[in-house]
């Protein structure tokens, strides 16, 4: 079997699925690329068993086949390579692989494409349709949220939830939540999943820059993305999110209305001194003024900094996580935000004032008790 290939178009497409294989794969042969060939189209998969990539390409070739070549090899030639049609001739009985270029050939052992596990195909139970611009959004406004605790998998995945009128997407690692939900994304037959965080990363990183339409249809067990020439496969988390919407506060009778980078800038300076166990930030807000403070008693520093705000509601005094607030702030856009509080021990809300007319972002944050200095 025979086929010639651009040494940079073939690199291109190879870099944007080689995200999904790692380096000690379950099964050894995971860490090739399986090619297929078939009427002149080269079709390349990538898969960590979880997660499968696939990409297609046009080739020179009058011949069908398969074979598994290994990825990291493979790339490494490409990378040096100028461009240049390269050829790729490959014996189909001991699965070798011969690289041919304008300045000279390449060896390498091929295996068995029977080998490669199948990828599982996903009957259209379940479809939408959103733009990358949306899938972006989402999943740059919520994967961050997301826990690292094997042992409550449904909340290391990103929530989708469908219905007719809006998409939902929620994540949370139970000190923080974050609720993004689209008006321009519906489906009339409405169903909830749960991604996994890898595959959500996998599916960021190799979103085209233009804004085109990306196809997502999923069953009870796998989810398929498919944008481009590039399809994505991956198994979805077989849990029960929790009921996120219980935990949301409603009745807050505190509302402060501040400038995000302000806010942002201040917090980063004042984190320095905190605690760097519990990352500890006093918020006080009197009147129009918020005081935000922090001590480590540890090494005796503090730091504290004043900020004018708008503010409706009674004198409070709550204490939060820097890191959660600095990493909540950063992800979004929004000139001005809104902090909605009811007591020191409840949860605060970070509501984004000027948003998308499509969107709407809630934050939800978890108190730190706070130490009684003053």
């Amino acid at each position: 079997m025979k086929f010639i290939v651009s040494s940079a178009v073939l690199l291109k497409q190879l870099s944007s699925i080689n995200g999904v294989i790692t380096t000690n794969p379950v099964v050894p042969i995971l860490e090739n690329f399986l090619f297929e060939i078939s009427d002149g189209l080269l079709t390349v998969t990538a898969s960590d068993l979880q997660t499968s990539m696939i990409t297609e390409l046009d080739v020179e070739s009058k011949e069908s086949g398969s074979i598994a070549v290994p990825a990291r090899i493979l790339l490494d030639t490409l990378k040096n390579l100028p461009e240049q049609p390269v050829t790729f001739s490959i014996d189909e009985e001991t699965y070798s692989v011969e690289i041919s270029s304008d300045n000279g050939r390449y060896k390498l052992a091929g295996e068995n494409a029977t080998d490669f596990p199948k990828v599982p195909d996903v009957s259209n139970d379940f479809s939408v349709d959103m733009s990358t611009d949306v899938l972006s959004s989402a999943i740059n406004n919520t994967i961050f949220a997301t826990s690292n605790d094997e042992l409550r998998p449904a909340m290391t995945g990103v929530y989708i939830n469908l219905t007719d009128s809006s998409t939902t997407f929620v994540a949370t690692d139970s000190h923080r939540l974050i609720r993004y939900r689209r008006v321009d994304v519906a489906s009339d037959n409405g169903n909830a999943i749960i991604i996994p965080r890898k595959a959500l990363n996998l599916l960021r990183s190799t979103l085209p820059s233009e804004n085109i339409n990306v196809s997502v249809e999923f069953n009870v067990s796998n989810a398929f993305f498919k944008f481009g020439n590039i399809r994505m496969i991956c198994r979805l988390i077989d849990e029960r999110f929790p009921d996120y919407e219980n935990v949301i506060p409603s009745d807050n009778e505190n509302n402060m209305s501040i400038n995000r980078m302000e806010l942002l800038g201040s917090l980063r300076r004042i984190a320095i001194y905190a605690n760097k166990t519990t990352h500890q930030v006093r918020l006080k807000i009197t009147g129009s003024e918020l005081q935000i403070s922090a001590e480590d008693l540890d090494f005796a520093n503090e730091a504290n900094e004043r900020l004018s705000c708008e503010h409706d509601g009674e004198d409070i005094e709550i204490g939060f996580n820097a890191k959660f607030l600095v990493e909540m702030l950063g992800n979004i856009d929004s000139k001005e935000i809104e902090l909605k509080l009811s007591a020191p021990n409840k949860a605060g809300l970070i509501i984004p004032k000027d948003t998308n007319e499509n969107e709407d972002i809630l934050m939800l944050v978890m108190p730190v008790m706070l130490n009684n200095y003053v």
